[in-house]
């Protein structure tokens, strides 16, 4: 949107002054992300640009680093450990999530603000704090080195994402819908995957998606709760920072950075789809 004829020379310079400020926060926020992916193509063992890759030498450029990736079963478990465990909690916690949000949305729910500060109490409270507890109580019942205890405990983590997406979809809600579909014979299990969760779905897709990306990043939890069998991508890159300084970790990670960048194109194409489903113009 272009500069209003009636704006004053003041509100002209906060307008481009604006845009400047927002570009280079973009661009502290970005820029060591970015770095990232070059740095995976290096054909040296370093984590640092050589010579030939900033002269744009093909040499200096290799695909080692992925094929020893893609080579290393130790690696390759990892993953699958991670992709295991992030999809596995996040049918779990999208699922109790949106039963929640729509049993908090009644009007007659008893404690509604205690029970709604109950389950967003994981995004507030120190991470820390929760993988000891969950690794306490965990261990007294048998769940500790458990895939088990480790999809509980980022069912723990990403529930609270759905109930914030999911409650949000429910505040433009037209309840009359509920009570055309019950008028003209429809159940409740009729009526909510007819017409309930058609109409929430973005908001159910939005928090599935940032309970799984919360899963799969997740650290903490998982140095207290999985043993050698359980370990994800996360510890073992992690440990490799630590003890072995390997670009095939930035490969890993550039793959991240990837993935990370489908799914907020895939957040974004919902909320776009969720704005005209309300009536209003995208942006």
């Amino acid at each position: 949107m272009a500069v209003p004829t009636y704006a004053t020379t003041s509100e002209r310079i906060w307008y481009y002054a604006f845009r400047v400020i927002c570009g280079l926060i973009f661009f502290f926020l970005i820029a060591p992300i970015i770095v990232i992916i070059p740095l995976a193509f290096n054909a040296q063992p370093y984590f640092t640009f050589t010579r030939e890759m900033l002269s744009l030498d093909p040499d200096g450029y290799s695909l080692r680093w992925y094929r020893d990736l893609l080579g290393s079963s130790e690696w390759l478990n990892s993953i699958a450990n991670s992709f295991i465990i992030a999809i596995a909690s996040t049918i779990v916690a999208t699922a109790l999530g949106t039963v929640a949000a729509l049993g908090l949305n009644r009007r007659n729910m008893p404690a509604r603000a205690l029970i709604t500060a109950i389950l967003i109490s994981p995004m507030i409270v120190p991470l820390i704090i929760t993988a000891a507890a969950l690794f306490s109580f965990f261990a007294r019942i048998g769940l500790s080195n458990t895939y088990l205890g480790i999809i509980l405990s980022h069912v723990v983590l990403g529930t609270p994402f759905v109930v914030l997406t999911v409650t949000a979809s429910l505040a433009g809600f037209d309840q009359t819908l509920i009570r055309a579909s019950q008028s003209l014979g429809a159940n409740q299990t009729r009526t909510f995957f007819r017409v309930i969760l058609p109409l929430l779905l973005p908001g159910v897709i939005s928090g599935a998606l940032f309970a799984f990306v919360t899963s799969l990043d997740e650290v903490v939890i998982v140095n207290f709760m999985a043993g050698p069998a359980q370990t994800p991508m996360t510890v073992r890159m992690f440990s490799g920072l630590r003890e072995e300084i390997s670009p095939t970790i930035l490969a890993l990670a550039s793959l991240l950075v990837a993935l990370s960048i489908l799914l907020l194109a895939t957040l974004e194409m919902i909320r776009r789809r969720n704005e005209r489903m309300r009536g209003l113009s995208p942006g």
